[in-house]
């Protein structure tokens, strides 16, 4: 049983967060260690791509199963289950002898993190019920989050200076010990739901979908977008993707409940989430090859260089709270959103020979961008729908992110072998990103305030 005290909330909050700042915390030091990767392991873009993705791709289609877990068996008992596995993962990460090994346990990271994410956002609005008092702490919650992304970087780079690259995975096994603590010591189990069935069949038909529509993006810039297999990998996906729509609509149970989708905000924050991490996570990567590869920036430069973004990510986090109390949810995302189309479009002049200070205020932007859209726009989704359904929900959510962070490491990756050198790859990618980050301004406008559902 857990202590029920007067500090039970705020060391739930303290659960959680770090359950998500493990999740975020590997996604920074990944992409700052990518070269040494590499070299260590002999792989190129495509097989550092898939360094990154394998994580990302099962994260983002293991997801909504993982909520819909978290309501059937009590989002606590799921969320310490996912925090071990990630944990284990990790361990196996840094003891990898070859890029196979690495990819397969990174692979088994974006598991326990497909369980962190949505049981960790259960949990939260299962103890915190008022909307101001939960958006709020979904602000904390993200800033966590934040706060590893900025600290990612750094710590990344003088471990591998100092260690090697293998240490970066060995850092989540004090974090994963203290998570599960806090977990099973503080937080209470979420409503549970015994009645609903797992859909396995949506479930494998997910994951194959977007696995393949990564691949084909990722061999897409490798061989050709125009070479048969490239061709039909995409004709694969496109039938995978109809075959899901109707394996969902036909389930008793399904994976992705599509009545979700009928509610406008509902509809528009899960869309935003998958733009958004379209272009912010693809140039994430294609910035830390930049900095390293283009401007030999050592390992600990870049993640210096990233440094003032994830801070002002951090600080965004922790005021929007009390930005959307005032204004409401809408306004803080169309900003946000604002915000990085804008800081992508300065950057389209980015040249080999671009000063780090000429790129400082773009980089600001973008951080100030996502750091404003993420609380509201989580607090927006959840308020769609009844405790009962908060796992599912979050589970969308998390899922269009992570499939917008696969989507955009593949797009942006493959543009980089496809138009060597560099230069032309990164700023076609940047070109792309204005025109997803400018749909999500439109879509922004859809979001309306609503009462909570009682389902």
């Amino acid at each position: 049983m857990p202590a029920i005290t007067r500090m039970s909330k705020p060391l739930t909050l303290a659960a959680m967060s770090l359950g998500f700042v493990v999740v975020q915390l590997d996604v920074t030091i990944v992409n700052v260690a990518l070269p040494h990767i590499g070299s260590a392991l002999g792989a190129g873009v495509a097989g550092l791509q898939w360094v990154v993705n394998a994580y990302t791709l099962v994260f983002a289609a293991a997801i909504l199963t993982a909520g819909a877990l978290g309501d059937r068996f009590g989002a606590k008992r799921c969320f310490l289950v996912g925090f071990l596995v990630f944990t284990l993962a990790s361990l196996g990460c840094g003891f990898a002898p070859n890029l196979a090994v690495l990819v397969a346990a990174r692979a088994v990271q974006g598991l326990g993190a497909a369980i962190l994410v949505p049981c960790s956002l259960a949990l939260l609005n299962h103890a915190f019920h008022d909307e101001h008092e939960r958006t709020k702490a979904i602000g904390i919650w993200a800033a966590g989050a934040s706060a590893a992304l900025a600290a990612g970087p750094v710590m990344g780079g003088g471990l591998i200076a100092s260690i090697g690259w293998r240490s970066i995975f060995f850092v989540n096994l004090p974090l994963g010990a203290i998570g599960i603590w806090l977990t099973w010591r503080y937080a209470e189990e979420s409503t549970q739901t015994r009645g609903r069935a797992l859909d396995l069949a949506g479930q494998f038909i997910g994951m194959f979908a977007l696995a393949d529509l990564a691949a084909a993006m990722i061999e897409g810039g490798a061989l050709g977008w125009t070479r048969p297999l490239v061709l039909a990998a995409f004709l694969l996906f496109a039938l995978a993707a109809v075959t899901f729509v109707w394996i969902e609509m036909k389930s008793q149970a399904p994976m992705l409940p599509l009545s979700l989708f009928k509610n406008q905000t509902f509809s528009a924050t899960t869309l935003i989430g998958l733009l958004m991490n379209t272009a912010f996570y693809g140039l994430i990567f294609m910035l830390s090859l930049y900095f390293q590869q283009v401007k030999h920036y050592t390992p600990l430069a870049t993640g210096m260089a990233f440094l003032p973004m994830t801070v002002i990510v951090l600080l965004a986090n922790l005021s929007v709270g009390p930005i959307a109390k005032r204004i409401g949810l809408r306004a803080p995302i169309l900003i946000g959103q604002a915000l990085l189309a804008t800081g992508c479009l300065a950057l389209v002049g980015i040249s080999q020979n671009t000063s780090y200070s000429a790129l400082s205020v773009q980089l600001l932007a973008m951080g100030a961008g996502v750091g404003l859209t993420v609380p509201p726009m989580t607090s927006a989704l959840l308020g769609t729908v009844g405790a009962k359904l908060s796992g599912v929900a979050s589970g969308v959510l998390n899922a269009s992110r992570q499939a917008g962070s696969v989507i955009g490491v593949a797009l942006f990756g493959s543009l980089i072998e496809q138009q060597r050198p560099f230069i032309p790859g990164i700023r076609a990618a940047l070109m792309i990103s204005v025109g997803v980050l400018l749909a999500g301004c439109l879509s922004a406008f859809l979001i309306r305030p609503e009462e909570r559902r009682k389902s």
